[in-house]
């Protein structure tokens, strides 16, 4: 070999380290979701459950007081992977409504999964150099060629149904939350006897990132937990700690939250909560017999179990991160995919059989089919108005947190506004993936639409324009917020007709009355009318398929829908 080639390959085999090292100080990915978490159900968010783990986060970081997502979960999916407004990457409504709106079927956007038209978080940090990998809830896509496998996920093991029992199904049970759907790197699995969710999902995790720690790549991680959604169910030594905390009842719980969201700040003194539902909508505590408020205090008692289990589960993966000197260069982020769920899926989705056992000595455990229900989705959602499947503040403002690598950036709270599809270009941002922009791999794309709130978490001044509009709509509820302002039509889904009913606007002040107590829509015609031509222009630019004036092609009470 000649000299010059020599010393050459001395200085590259010098350099190769060195780039290995530059490589493996990229920050990793954590990004953690829980289904149907309430607003105020952790501690630093007001609630009473033992969450230790998210509250210290929370400590270490950065609450995102005024965060939001779609008002169900595989919209909010489909915006998290993809960056992009649900309605234009095949969830503009979630794929078991379909069946019930011939007026949606075959329409773009309408798909009822994640399209090719979008781009994935997770092939851009895989092409990018990282090791991307996923447990949990998928609900983008049933079929092989919609799995996460086909993503950009290294490594994967998902439930792909929006949800399921969280203990192992029972063989030939004919119970609809135990006929599920669980693959592991896109191949049909069956989980072990000893299957709890939460628990397998987290030593799976671990699992992948450890396989991997040698090959000195950054990682993504995707944590999509199916707690604490129906069916509630957990470990008998949680539900434990939790008997008796839930004997005074709705209102009482609420009131300890709404003093706890003022102690930490999170809302004002003088906050104007939002007034609860009327009796129609089911008994208040006062009206409950003795044997009515010990199952009702029960079913949240499991609840809040399976929220502590889920702190529990967290707190293993961030003590395994910290322990193998991988957490302080690790991007943190939590949050929920929608408000509280008061939906019951026993009587619509999944129906009781002969294998559901809800006597009292049973829920919470195997074959026990129960939702805790609206009155305690009401207090989860807690100091807003209603819950999941509504875009009023209860149904799409969600708990987040985030702690930036090395602790760096704010801390505290923030309480601008931000949505789930501004992470994808705050995480590409952070880590140095350019914008796609709209086309990958040669092929064309729809560009992510979500705007990087990493100047904002970081301390710096947040451009004018970033999220100045923020516009959603899902099974005919529909909002615009614009600055303090948030034109909506938001209702209770009991009974109501949906998909097909024409929009009611209502107008509030959120700066003043973010509990959405008074309809302000009377006082301000102009801005009422500026907002509607807002939300014109949404539905022009993403395909909104919106309600028909005048007529009902189909009523779906509440009961019977088959959202998860």
């Amino acid at each position: 070999m000649r000299l010059p080639d020599m010393l050459a390959a001395m200085l590259v085999g010098a350099l190769l380290p060195l780039c290995g090292s530059v490589a493996e100080t990229r920050p990793n990915i954590l990004l953690i979701v829980a289904d149907d978490l309430g607003y105020s159900d952790i501690g630093s968010f007001g609630g009473e459950i033992e969450t230790p783990t998210l509250d210290q986060l929370a400590a270490d970081g950065l609450q995102l007081t005024s965060f939001y997502a779609a008002p169900a979960c595989s919209p909010t999916r489909s915006m998290l992977m993809s960056g992009t407004d649900n309605h234009l990457v095949g969830l503009g409504s979630m794929a078991e409504i379909l069946p019930f709106s011939p007026r949606l079927q075959g329409q773009p956007g309408y798909e009822g999964y994640l399209t090719e038209r979008s781009h994935s978080m997770a092939q851009l940090f895989k092409d990018g150099g990282y090791g991307t990998f996923m447990v949990g809830k998928w609900h983008l896509g049933l079929r092989d060629e919609q799995g996460p496998q086909a993503r950009g996920f290294d490594k994967s093991f998902v439930l792909l149904d929006g949800g399921a029992t969280h203990f192992a199904p029972q063989p030939g049970s004919e119970l609809r939350v135990e006929k599920v759907s669980y693959r592991e790197d896109g191949q049909p699995v069956r989980v072990p006897d000893d299957f709890y969710s939460s628990d397998f999902y987290t030593d799976k995790l671990i699992d992948y990132i450890e396989s991997e720690r040698d090959s000195r790549k950054p990682f993504f991680a995707y944590a999509a937990y199916t707690a604490p959604h129906w069916p509630v169910q957990a470990p008998d030594a949680f539900i434990a700690k939790y008997k008796g905390r839930y004997d005074r009842g709705y209102a009482a719980t609420r009131e300890a939250r709404l003093e706890n969201l003022k102690k930490l700040g999170l809302i004002a003194h003088d906050f104007n909560p939002a007034a609860l539902l009327p009796d129609a909508a089911g008994a208040q505590w006062q009206g409950l017999s003795a044997e009515q408020r010990k199952l009702e205090a029960r079913k949240m008692e499991v609840y809040a179990a399976m929220v502590d289990n889920l702190d529990h589960n967290i707190g293993r993966l961030l003590d395994y991160l910290k322990r193998t000197g991988q957490y302080d260069n690790t991007l943190v982020f939590f949050m929920s995919d929608n408000g509280a769920a008061g939906e019951d899926h026993s009587k619509g989705y999944s129906p009781n059989t002969a294998d559901t056992d809800n006597s009292y000595g049973n829920i919470g455990r195997r074959q026990s089919n129960l939702s805790y229900g609206m009155r305690w989705a009401e207090v989860s959602a807690t100091p807003f108005r209603l819950f999941k499947g509504t875009t009023a503040e209860g149904g799409i403002s969600v708990p987040a947190i985030v702690r930036l690598p090395n602790g760096r950036g704010r801390h505290g709270l923030l309480n601008e506004p931000a949505r789930v599809d501004d992470l994808l270009p705050t995480f590409l941002e952070l880590v140095g993936i350019p914008d796609p922009g709209s086309s990958y791999d040669g092929k064309p794309k729809l560009p992510i639409s979500g705007r990087s709130m990493l100047p904002l978490l970081e301390g710096g001044e947040q451009p004018q324009d970033v999220q100045a509009l923020m516009a959603g709509e899902l099974f005919g509820q529909a909002y615009v917020r614009k600055g303090q302002w948030k034109l909506l039509t938001a209702e209770a889904p009991r009974g109501l007709p949906l998909l097909d009913k024409p929009y009611a606007w209502q107008l509030f002040n959120l700066a003043q009355d973010r509990g959405e107590t008074t309809d302000v829509a009377a006082e301000h015609p102009e801005l009422v009318a500026q907002l509607q031509r807002e939300w014109a222009a949404y539905v022009k630019r993403v395909g909104v398929i919106e309600p028909l004036a005048n007529f009902h092609a189909q009523s779906i009470s509440h009961d019977s829908l088959r959202y998860h």
